[in-house]
């Protein structure tokens, strides 16, 4: 199943994404589930692209008015 994936450049495993994030893996997992965080799934892994993490950082950066 791909949700929103647009692969530009390597693809992060949750564990990296979540290291990234300092956050944990269930948190990642919980992002890419609600379909939050773009995500492939390779047989039984999940994969995130840095340009679909890098944009979804992008849309979660607090805006000046």
């Amino acid at each position: 199943m791909v949700v929103g994936f647009r692969h530009i450049g390597p693809c992060l495993t949750v564990r990296e994404v979540a290291a990234r994030l300092r956050l944990c893996r269930a948190t990642v997992y919980l992002m890419c589930e609600s379909g939050g965080l773009a995500h492939v799934r390779v047989s039984n892994a999940i994969r995130v692209g840095e340009g679909d993490l890098r944009r979804y950082l992008k849309g979660k950066t607090a805006r000046k008015p």
